[in-house]
């Protein structure tokens, strides 16, 4: 099993309970400090670093815009920092919006250079972004599937064509298209597709023509054993064998001496990240548009067939969307997860919310010298084939389903 060390970056000096609505979108920037943001952009590279120095096998950075939830609308520049700074670990843009930008070589340009200051130590994540990033950049949503997959077609091509060339898209053209710098890992850098398990999403990731690691998020372990297996059997059906690299895991934990003083220590931080950073009112997520009538539908019956007023730590731990515990517990539910769902790479968030420096490199030292030596030598199995769950062949849709299980924090209207 390969471990990863994921970083949201939130603004962590936040006032909470100046968060009523939504720490997205509209949250006024008058609540940002940018002397508070040096010292947090320097700790969390420091936090990042550290994963490289402490044997992770990769360290993970996002992008999101005008939110507190994750201060990194370039990520590109975070991992160019890291790439001089760290020596062993991939560097792993784990989601650049594709429909967002208006010129997808200008990912492809930065994904290379990146790729060529590290030696081959890229992986690149595309995503096609949440609902609140349309609001963000004004970008239609209804076209933001087609310009997902146009973006992905171009920066592939330009990554492993010939130049000059030219591009005539329906929302991307170039009349030439002449990659300098070309990226270090041919034919390029590994792929990653972070998804909430849409049918559509892992027909296209696991097709024979790409095999892209397919990464699962903030979902409760009954749901990412589904997916997990269903793109197993995706494989199966194009006619090949599921490799335990792409398949991905990505979770909150923390580990501590004991379970009562892991719980104790990151219970405020855990529930602060669930019920004030990740709110957003419905039509934030889904932005007329980013779904059909019927999914968003759906999205509003659960709303109030689900509501809880809190997102509890018991909750959270209850439905596997947070792991907590003593390095012996956090290690034996890793491994039974493991087991179930065949992935081999996990991807850590060992800092959320409001959790300290000081707590976040405790939790981080611990689960790589008690946790990661008792699952390193597993030799991850592919994921069993099993009959697949029943999608809805709307991407957005397995999306609306998520945050159905998020129905308290982020349906808060």
């Amino acid at each position: 099993m390969k471990f990863f060390f994921f970083h949201l970056m939130p603004y962590a000096d936040v006032d909470l309970d100046a968060i009523e609505d939504s720490a997205w979108i509209t949250f006024p920037n008058r609540h940002y400090d940018p002397k508070k943001g040096h010292k947090l952009y320097n700790r969390y590279l420091d936090e990042l670093e550290l994963a490289d120095e402490l044997g992770f096998d990769g360290m993970c950075v996002n992008e999101h815009h005008q939110t507190a939830y994750g201060i990194m609308p370039q990520p590109s520049i975070l991992a160019g920092a890291l790439a001089r700074r760290t020596k062993n670990a991939k560097i792993c843009v784990l989601g650049r919006a594709l429909p967002l930008t208006s010129n997808p070589l200008s990912i492809a340009e930065e994904y290379s250079m990146i790729d060529n200051l590290t030696g081959g130590r890229l992986i690149a994540g595309f995503v096609r972004g949440i609902g609140c990033e349309y609001h963000s950049y004004m970008v239609n949503p209804a076209f933001s599937l087609e310009r997902f997959h146009e973006a992905h077609d171009l920066i592939v091509q330009s990554w492993t064509r010939e130049g000059p060339f030219p591009f005539d898209g329906k929302h991307y053209r170039f009349q030439y298209v002449n990659l300098w710098p070309r990226p270090y890992q041919q034919p390029h850098p590994p792929i990653w597709i972070p998804s909430q398990g849409s049918r559509e999403t892992m027909e296209w990731a696991a097709h024979p023509d790409r095999k892209y690691t397919y990464l699962l998020t903030f979902s409760p372990t009954d749901s990412v054993a589904r997916h997990l297996n269903g793109y197993a059997t995706q494989c199966e059906e194009y006619g090949y064998q599921c490799k335990p690299d792409q398949l991905g895991w990505a979770l909150p934990l923390y580990v501590a001496e004991t379970d009562e003083i892991a719980m104790k220590e990151a219970g405020p931080h855990i529930e602060a990240f669930f019920n004030k950073f990740l709110i957003s009112p419905v039509e934030y997520k889904l932005p007329p548009g980013y779904s059909s009538m019927s999914s968003y539908k759906i999205v509003m019956e659960s709303k109030y067939k689900h509501r809880v007023d809190y997102l509890s730590l018991e909750h959270l731990m209850k439905n596997g969307m947070f792991l907590c515990g003593s390095p012996e517990t956090v290690a034996a539910r890793l491994e039974e997860h493991q087991s179930k769902m065949g992935f081999g790479n996990l991807v850590t968030m060992l800092q959320f919310g409001t959790l300290s420096a000081e707590l976040t490199e405790k939790n981080t030292r611990m689960f790589a010298s008690e946790v990661m030596p008792k699952l390193k030598h597993i030799a991850a199995p592919a994921a069993a084939a099993s009959p697949p769950a029943k999608f809805i062949k709307f991407d957005v849709l397995s999306y609306c389903n998520f945050l159905e299980s998020l129905a308290p924090c982020i349906f808060a209207v």
